[in-house]
């Protein structure tokens, strides 16, 4: 992944070097075309629709078998099919997150983050624009097009993020001119302006405004360390497992349309004849020959197991160098053991943990962005104090789950052996749920065997009576001793 920089030492953002944008936007749009490719590949636009026939008679079917999109949808379903949660390291300080939780669920987070994940798979890199929506005081979030978008930096080793651009290209309709129009964000200022393509006469649109969310309001989220998409290194093997499967589509094709070849015999002395003789036999199939004449097809011969052994290879190297298991294998779906599907599913989880690192990096610069926002009315909600868990909902063998549970009974708190469990939200509400319903047990108990008169046995009453008898034998020792005086 290219990394746009700038000299910082030379950067305002209250001059932006226009000139040095439009340059910069012509070296990303030259480095879009990847994601642009990568996208044409998950719609099913494969390079196997633009091949052309051999000869005129040839059959030329183009078969796209999507690859691309399934390690992409399953990918992107393993990553992001549960919502993000936030909470707190603090448990004391719960105000703050709750007010954070009602400004993303305004925003509609969830829907940006399935379409974040999305574009991290297919183009590896996605983007998203926080901003204010129009006449309210209400904090937006949009996921944008990543062959739109870029971010630039300084030249230092630190890299500290500069400004960002989101940008499109169009054609004026009085000077037929194309020209870009970009909107510029940077730490203070939002730039709205149209940058001609020829490098001249760039203008903005209107007068920069100022922008109140504290820092750039794009946020990158990348799929790795270098921008790959799922299945972009994959492609090479899509396009080969299209041709086997066209070209074995082309061969029963040509194998029905094999030529007739008659020993012995003519059809017709001319060329009417033939064609009539032809017309009669696709009507009726049948064929008047002489007595020593013959007849039979020309047919190609081709290795049909050989074929189908180099497909399967083909498709297991697909999913095996993207690491995203083929669901629709049985070797996959078939009676697993719960350390059995980890194993099968280790590449997967890999993959997901390197999304979940980068995208934990780029959450942290949306929450920075909106506890700024939230700080103007006066909500204060400390960033570094938020803590981001991601939930995946993994298929559980439920009863080595409940052994592992009863074998560890007694070792391991009952909170953490219940947060095991994947249909148990809340395990400490789980906890005292359990002791509430112990209690309540013994407590009706008690009820069915107790009778009237039963006193429960306490250590107090016994040390009264004790005292009791003690003060008795006392007074009927002082009574004797007085007789006898």
């Amino acid at each position: 992944m290219y990394t746009f920089t700038v000299d910082g030492s030379i950067y305002d953002e209250t001059q932006l070097n226009k000139t040095q944008i439009e340059q910069l936007i012509r070296k990303h749009n030259n480095i879009a075309s990847k994601f642009r490719k990568n996208m044409r590949y998950y719609e099913a636009d494969h390079a196997i629709k633009g091949r052309k026939k051999k000869n005129k008679k040839a059959a030329n079917n183009k078969v796209v078998c999507n690859h691309a999109k399934d390690i992409s949808d399953t990918a992107t379903g393993f990553f992001m099919n549960s919502p993000i949660s936030y909470g707190v390291y603090d448990k004391e300080d719960t105000a703050g997150i709750d007010r954070l939780t009602d400004a993303f669920d305004t925003a509609d987070t969830d829907d940006v983050d399935s379409d974040n994940a999305h574009d991290m798979s297919v183009c590896g890199v996605a983007y998203e624009y926080v901003y204010v929506k129009e006449d309210t005081t209400d904090l937006l979030v949009r996921n944008i097009e990543a062959d739109h978008t870029f971010l630039v930096y300084d030249d230092t080793i630190e890299q500290n993020l500069l400004f960002g651009v989101y940008y499109y290209r169009f054609k004026d309709s009085i000077t037929e001119k194309f020209c870009y129009r970009a909107t510029v964000v940077t730490k203070t200022y939002i730039y709205n302006m149209i940058l001609e393509c020829n490098g001249n006469n760039h203008q903005d649109i209107s007068e920069p405004y100022e922008n109140h969310l504290g820092n750039v309001p794009i946020v990158e989220y990348r799929n790795n360390k270098l921008c790959i998409g799922d299945f972009e290194q994959q492609i090479s093997l899509i396009d080969a497992y299209n041709k086997i499967t066209s070209d074995r589509v082309n061969d029963k094709e040509q194998f029905v349309e094999a030529l007739l070849v008659i020993y012995g015999s003519l059809l017709g002395d001319d060329n009417e004849e033939v064609s009539e003789a032809m017309k009669i036999l696709k009507e009726n199939g049948l064929l008047e020959l002489p007595l020593d004449a013959r007849a039979e097809y020309i047919a190609r011969t081709f290795d049909e197991t050989g074929i189908e052994v180099l497909r399967k290879a083909i498709k297991e190297d697909i999913y095996t160098f993207s690491h995203v298991p083929n669901l629709t294998d049985e070797n996959f779906v078939g009676n697993s053991s719960g350390v059995a599907m980890e194993y099968k599913l280790l590449g997967l989880q890999m993959i997901t943990g390197e999304k979940e690192k980068y995208y934990k990096k780029g959450l942290k610069r949306r929450i920075e962005l909106f506890c700024n926002f939230l700080k103007l009315k006066a909500i204060s909600v400390n960033p570094n104090m938020v803590k981001i868990t991601f939930t995946r909902e993994l298929p559980k063998n439920l009863n080595e789950l409940a052994q592992m549970i009863a074998n560890l009974s007694g070792k391991v708190s009952n909170e953490t052996l219940i947060e095991q469990l994947p249909f148990v939200e809340d395990a400490a509400g789980e906890v005292e749920k359990v002791k509430k319903e112990n209690d309540d047990n013994v407590r009706r108990q008690q009820q069915m065997f107790k009778f009237e008169n039963d006193k429960p046995f306490r250590e107090d009453e016994e040390d009264e009576d004790t005292s009791e008898d003690t003060s008795a034998s006392d007074k009927n020792s002082k009574l004797d001793s007085s007789k006898n005086h």
